[in-house]
């Protein structure tokens, strides 16, 4: 980018910057005595980036410091059996954003094999290949859409990876009220990654100053904690849902404080690294929390924590036991690529439990419409129940969770689905499913395909009956019959055009 541009956008962030803060300033007056109460609280949705199932004390880590995170599990409700809405990070996020699982909603995987938009991508290693991608379109419904058409101001910090490479596809233009961080369409606003110099307020960039020249000034897990905890004091007066989307543990795993974890001298740097990323993260946590409380806004805010998927090839998997023990990890549909932790939070409101329930993303959006009184806002279809009851610990009035099909997919390559304690998967083209029995199995080791071959065709058939098809990741079969009717349809008008003469 050059100079000149790079320049103008500055220049054109600070007046908008000034503007947007007279704007929120003159809707803040307005708005002044609508506040939030506990039993239709602001939300703040907390996510990690490619963090394991086990990656947190309060699920199991015997090495990972997370007192924070910890203390929100212990004084909360702990969900065991939470499922991503993917195995990686776009799919997983728009499953969670608009309610609908990978074999319904608009992004399936993060690169598509036809249609989208082409663009860059830089390699862990620096180099760029060129790949595309698709976005969520204006007519997409996000959990942002629904609450701000129910009077809540939104905003999200840090990641969105729904915006393809199309710039117009920010958060900003698909529901939120305000966005600060960084684009897939503009590949240097995170770059480097974790001390970015360029960030994205809205649609324009403004510098990070403690990080030019490449200093390490402002780790972005600060960085976006600090915009998180100026989005809730300038919104105090107001029901609010912010949405914060960390970087940490996502590799390259780039930090300079590793002091916690100077003591174990066996570990890899990386492995430290890692391990600091997350602690970190749950430090701006803490100071989230510690905001709403000082503001005296912690019993009307429900604060929610998960990760988009889990840990990936790269984590120090067999020294820290990312993902716990289970099977598989980042972009698998075994359970340590999609099993990840969900931890509730709500003082007063939401009791001290732990949930065997089986849930996943898709629940989330009926979830936070159901909770804020947006529900006549929401989307015609979406592919969750609401776990309010669960969430506030109605045993009376509990969703049935256990019954109902989950179902995954990366179409054409992996597709997955459960059912009770019973979970079909398989991770290869055309392989044939497996089946697990996770009560009994949790660790997806005995297939028992074999021996319930019944089972196994049933998943089949639900299976396929939750794929639709889409243009950006067409099956071969798709492909021709798509180009079967084409041509049907061009011997139609040649013969029409033939009689016509």
């Amino acid at each position: 980018m050059g100079n000149a541009r790079r320049t103008k956008l500055l220049k054109g962030g600070s007046l908008a910057a000034t503007s947007l803060l007279l704007s929120q300033s003159a809707t803040a007056q307005a708005d002044k005595g609508r506040t939030a109460t506990p039993e239709r609280p602001n939300v703040v949705f907390i996510l990690a980036d490619d963090m394991g199932y086990g990656d947190l004390s309060c699920y199991g880590s015997e090495h990972v410091q997370t007192p924070n995170i910890d203390r929100l599990a212990a004084t909360g409700t702990r969900f065991n059996q939470c499922y991503a809405g993917s195995g990686i990070s776009s799919p997983s996020r728009c499953a969670l954003m608009t309610g609908l699982h990978s074999g319904h909603g608009r992004i399936r995987d993060n690169m598509c094999t036809a249609a989208g938009i082409t663009g860059l991508k830089i390699t862990p290693r620096g180099d760029t290949t060129i790949v595309r991608r698709t976005n969520l379109q204006p007519c997409d419904t996000t959990i942002a859409t629904v609450l701000s058409a129910g009077g809540y101001y939104t905003g999200l910090v840090n990641k969105w990876h729904l915006d393809g490479y199309d710039p117009t596809a920010a958060p900003h233009h698909r529901g939120f009220n305000e966005f600060s961080g960084w684009l897939i369409s503009t590949v240097y606003s995170n770059d480097p990654y974790y001390y970015p110099y360029w960030r994205f307020h809205d649609d324009h960039l403004v510098n990070i100053p403690e990080n030019a020249d490449g200093r390490h000034g402002l780790h972005n897990n600060d960085l976006s904690t600090r915009d998180a905890i100026e989005f809730i004091r300038r919104n105090k007066e107001r029901p609010f849902f912010l949405f914060l989307a960390y970087d940490a543990p996502h590799e390259p795993y780039n930090i300079d404080q590793t002091a916690w974890y100077d003591g174990q001298e066996q570990w890899t740097p990386d492995t430290r690294r890692y391990a600091s990323l997350i602690t970190l993260m749950d430090q701006g946590v803490g100071r989230v929390v510690a905001t709403l409380d000082s503001l005296g806004l912690r019993e009307n805010t429900l604060v929610i924590f998960a990760s988009d998927n889990g840990a990936a090839v790269q984590a120090p998997l067999k020294t820290l036991r990312c993902n716990a023990g289970f099977r598989g990890r980042k972009g698998q549909l075994y359970e340590g690529g999609i099993r990840v932790p969900l931890i509730v939070n709500q003082p007063g409101r939401v009791p001290v439990q732990s949930l065997e329930n089986t849930v996943y993303f898709p629940d989330l959006m009926p979830t936070l419409a159901d909770l804020t009184g947006c529900t006549a806002h929401l989307p015609q279809r979406t592919d969750g129940i609401s776990l309010l009851p669960l969430w506030l610990g109605r045993k009376d009035k509990q969703a049935d969770t256990d019954n109902r099909l989950l179902y995954w997919e990366f179409t054409g390559k992996q597709r997955a689905a459960r059912r009770g304690p019973w979970k079909c998967v398989t991770i290869r083209p055309n392989a044939p499913l497996e089946l697990y029995n996770l009560q009994e199995d949790p660790e997806e080791r005995n297939n028992l395909a074999s021996l319930h071959p019944e089972i196994v065709k049933q998943f089949d058939r639900e299976m396929r009956l939750q794929h639709e098809a889409t243009p950006c990741w067409p099956l071969p079969e798709e492909l021709e019959s798509t180009s079967r009717k084409t041509a049907e349809a061009r011997q139609t008008a040649a013969s029409r055009q033939k009689n016509t003469h």
